[in-house]
């Protein structure tokens, strides 16, 4: 019996499930939940988003992913569940023409900033005053790496005709002047950085690092990203029991 051919034009039906907050219904904290929410805005499809108490998952959650915390996502009635996977499908089935491609250009845009929150977390959990200068500082590399990063031209902005060198990069995000996965995957802990870093550690992105910071408010001036954001006390709560007083 032959198979029915799926509609090409038709929407697809998407609902994303991420984790609640405090109150049981906005956004809570959790950069992989807000970094699909983040990719599906940016391919501009529509769909549905479903914050999950996970202290009391509701009954009909249970049957549809028992023992699976957000997020995940049900594509036309398929349950999908790893986050990469489902990063992965995304960018595969949402494709060009009808929909935007958004992985980077450069692979160093996805590699740049791998690091620096394995960096926070360590710093961010030792209770020992003797390893938290050197924690520290392997933080601040991370930074700095990045930083290098977004102020070093990329090809396409160097013109070999002209005469005038590009020293320092203009671009407004990691692959150039528009979003991709590369900054899905980095701002949401980039801000969560920026927050516990700063209320637990007294820590502060050093104005110097004046690429980093200007990537920060290319972000936030995009829905995409500020509108997907958790609130900081959501930020702050997650991290009240996991920021070890040091001693």
């Amino acid at each position: 019996m032959a198979s029915r051919l799926r509609n090409p034009f038709k929407e697809p039906e998407i609902e994303l499930f991420v984790k609640a907050g405090l109150d049981g219904e906005n956004i809570g904290n959790c950069p992989f939940c807000q970094s699909l929410f983040m990719v599906l805005w940016l391919k501009g499809v529509r769909f549905n988003v479903t914050t999950v108490d996970i202290t009391r998952k509701p009954e009909e959650l249970k049957n549809l992913a028992p023992g699976i915390k957000p997020p995940f996502l049900v594509f036309n009635k398929e349950l999908k569940t790893d986050f990469l996977k489902i990063e992965d499908f995304l960018e595969q089935t949402l494709a060009p023409p009808k929909y935007p491609q958004l992985a980077p250009k450069y692979k160093d845009s996805l590699h740049v900033g791998a690091d620096i929150f394995a960096k926070f977390s360590a710093y961010i959990k030792n209770p020992h005053k003797e390893a938290n200068k050197n924690l520290e500082t392997a933080l601040l590399r991370e930074f700095q790496r990045l930083d290098d990063y977004l102020n070093t031209p990329l090809p396409e902005e160097i013109d070999q005709d002209s005469t005038e060198e590009v020293v320092v990069s203009r671009r407004k995000f990691l692959d150039g002047d528009w979003m991709t996965l590369a900054d899905c995957n980095l701002l949401p802990k980039l801000n969560i950085i920026k927050i516990a870093a700063k209320t637990y550690r007294n820590f502060e992105i050093p104005q110097e690092m004046a690429a980093v910071w200007r990537y920060l408010q290319n972000a936030y001036a995009r829905d995409e990203f500020s509108h997907t954001c958790p609130a900081d006390e959501e930020i702050e709560r997650t991290y009240a029991s996991v920021a070890k007083k040091m001693s």
